[in-house]
């Protein structure tokens, strides 16, 4: 497993929640909407066990909803306890990244 995945991988759960926050999104529809911010290596044999996992645990709810093409499809929300996971995540994230990209910027180049 590559250095980019094994990190992807610790806030994967985060970026998903994320992205259900803005809007509800179908499995399909979100690994488009992660590919188009720039994670290309997540594909949808990633997501779908985590859209299962973050359901589980309450953190989103599946609806099935009519498609315009072809069969309904089951699209995510955030729950209140998936609002509050994502509140506590983005804060840890900003307490990490501030430091290591002081740390990383910091580098001598050469």
């Amino acid at each position: 497993m590559s250095i980019r995945s094994q990190l992807l991988k610790g806030i994967l759960d985060g970026c998903v929640l994320a992205v259900i926050e803005k809007e509800p999104v179908y499995g399909y529809e979100l690994s488009q909407k992660l590919l188009n911010i720039g994670l290309a290596d997540v594909s949808e044999g990633t997501i779908y066990p985590i859209l299962l996992r973050l359901q589980k645990n309450g953190l989103i709810r599946g609806e099935m909803r009519p498609s315009e093409s072809g069969p309904n499809r089951k699209y995510y929300f955030l729950t209140e306890a998936g609002q509050e996971a994502l509140d506590t995540i983005t804060e840890e994230w900003e307490q990490i990244t501030k430091p290591v990209n002081e740390l990383m910027n910091g580098r001598r180049k050469g």
